[in-house]
């Protein structure tokens, strides 16, 4: 069997007398969407915070690609391939699509000053960030300032800094958040067609979405793991109906 890529055991996070992950054990395999859901305050988000390195685990260990990075930082966990969006959009309003782009990419290449020489110049990075935003369908929005693209461009554009970092493993948090029906659709072809390039660890409140994307599924109630399997499995556990997906999801 092929070694899990993501390896996470006795995960535990508390805050105060509030548990957030409660001896998480998961698994992770190459080449796989495995998605993440649960009620409002089950640990999902915090859980995408220890896995991401902005928050350390009380208690417990994260194996990522055989290496322990349970105390490593998020930039050096993404010099190893991890990396993350976040469920409110991170990019830089007064740039432009393309520059938000190719920001990303001097972080990636390790060139912290090349802001300092025209941006436009460059046309070896023009380049690299046009290819990004043709992997997710925003070529034609380059030269748009990002705060003139909708929502759900803003979305993709996170995504496409995101995969300029070269992920072995992408994170992504809620990121059909509030999105309309035509741009969620869209999202979810999107996500489909990167199965192929890294492997997804998916949290996401949108039930068609997952359904239609998870290889396997997780769900997590008040911290806890209950269950992890395929989506029709997960669909079919009386435990997880009575705890989270309730009888219409059958």
């Amino acid at each position: 069997m092929t070694r899990p890529l993501l390896h996470i055991s006795g995960l535990c996070k508390s805050f105060g007398g509030i548990v957030a992950t409660d001896h998480i054990d998961l698994e992770i395999r190459p080449g796989f969407i495995h998605a993440i859901i649960g009620p409002n305050g089950a640990g999902k988000t915090t859980l995408i915070a220890q896995l991401s390195g902005t928050l350390i685990p009380d208690a417990g260990q994260i194996k990522f690609n055989g290496h322990n990075i349970t105390s490593l930082s998020a930039p050096n966990r993404v010099k190893l391939g991890l990396a993350r969006s976040f469920q409110i959009t991170s990019v830089l309003l007064p740039m432009t699509v393309l520059e938000n782009v190719m920001l990303a990419i001097q972080g990636t290449d390790g060139h912290s000053y090349r802001f300092w020489t025209p941006i436009h110049k460059d046309h070896e990075m023009l380049d690299r960030g046009m290819t990004y935003l043709q992997m997710v369908g925003l070529e034609d929005r380059a030269r748009y300032l990002a705060a003139e693209v909708s929502h759900g461009e803003q979305r993709q554009l996170e995504i496409a800094m995101t995969l300029a970092l070269k992920p072995r493993l992408l994170l992504l948090d809620e990121p059909m958040a509030g999105m309309g029906l035509e741009e969620s659709a869209r999202m979810i072809r999107f996500l489909a067609g990167l199965r192929e390039q890294t492997t997804i660890l998916l949290i996401e409140h949108d039930m068609d979405a997952v359904f239609s994307l998870a290889d396997t599924l997780s769900v997590l109630v008040n911290g806890r793991v209950i269950a992890t399997d395929t989506v029709k499995n997960i669909r079919a556990n009386p435990e997880v109906q009575r705890a989270y997906l309730g009888d219409d999801h059958a």
